[in-house]
């Protein structure tokens, strides 16, 4: 079984097909899709398609990009949503939180003060429900690192990683997994390449990220979670391995990282 860590399913770009994605993906042997939430507007919609989808599941968080629009509010929603959704054995995480350092307007100082305003909140959530943290992690792998370390969380996954081989052994050393997807399968992408033949395979977990990042051979069309599985093969080949044991090996990385998969399962 495949697991992917990462997929915006509920993305206008799926809007009418959700179901059938999931379904197109469970055929490819992915077993299990997460799916983030971004912001308030979202977090009952991503609930629903997890019920709706026996092989999805869900995590509820404000995404850095729709922290310009939020405010106190929003976190005391999240923080409702969260007490509500704790009984629901689909709901897996809090995310997709963290810090956007790429978006020139989110650079600007006062914007940059709220995206770390609520990303510290939000993970004094994870922290107070003991729930681990999907991470948006663009330009900014060290200060995400910062907050971490002040503010200890159960884990979670540094999505779409693209940091430094250093900056992964930090992430590893506070209980954090790797995600790997599209980027991964481009030639060009040297570090990340290299980052994924290297890094030790017990911290990596595989994702799409759908509908974006789409790996080589699907560029520039929309991402879906059925390409997990030759994204995995992409990693396999880079490590020399058996595609058989990267999906056997992702896919416990997955479970030991985010324990309430296996109630969902």
């Amino acid at each position: 079984m495949w697991i992917d860590t990462h997929c915006h399913l509920d993305a206008g770009e799926f809007a009418g097909e959700e179901l059938a994605v999931a379904d197109g993906a469970a055929g490819q042997g992915v077993g299990m899709i997460v799916v983030p939430a971004v912001a308030p507007f979202n977090f009952d919609t991503v609930a629903r398609l997890a019920q709706q989808c026996s092989n999805c599941v869900y995590a509820l968080g404000i995404h850095p990009l729709y922290v310009p629009n939020c405010d106190e509010s929003d976190l005391l929603a999240l923080r409702k949503a969260i007490e509500a959704a704790l009984d629901d054995k689909r709901f897996v995480a809090i995310g997709e939180i963290g810090l956007d350092f790429f978006v020139p307007a989110l650079k600007e100082p006062a914007m940059r003060e709220k995206q770390e305003h609520f990303y510290s909140e939000q993970l004094k959530l994870a922290r107070e429900f003991n729930l681990p943290v999907l991470l948006h992690v663009r330009r900014s792998q060290d200060i995400i690192l910062k907050y971490l370390r002040r503010i200890a969380v159960p884990g979670g996954i540094a999505h779409a990683f693209n940091g430094s081989f250093q900056q992964a052994e930090t992430f590893i050393g506070l209980g954090f997994k790797l995600g790997l997807g599209g980027a991964m399968t481009f030639p060009r992408s040297l570090q990340i390449r290299r980052l994924a033949a290297e890094v030790s395979l017990d911290a990596v977990v595989l994702e799409t990220d759908a509908p974006d990042i789409s790996p080589a051979w699907l560029h520039p069309q929309r991402n879906t979670p059925d390409q997990i599985p030759r994204i995995g093969q992409v990693l396999a080949e880079l490590r020399g391995m058996d595609v058989a044991d990267v999906a056997a090996a992702t896919s416990a990385n997955a479970h030991a990282v985010l324990p309430r998969l296996a109630a969902a399962a």
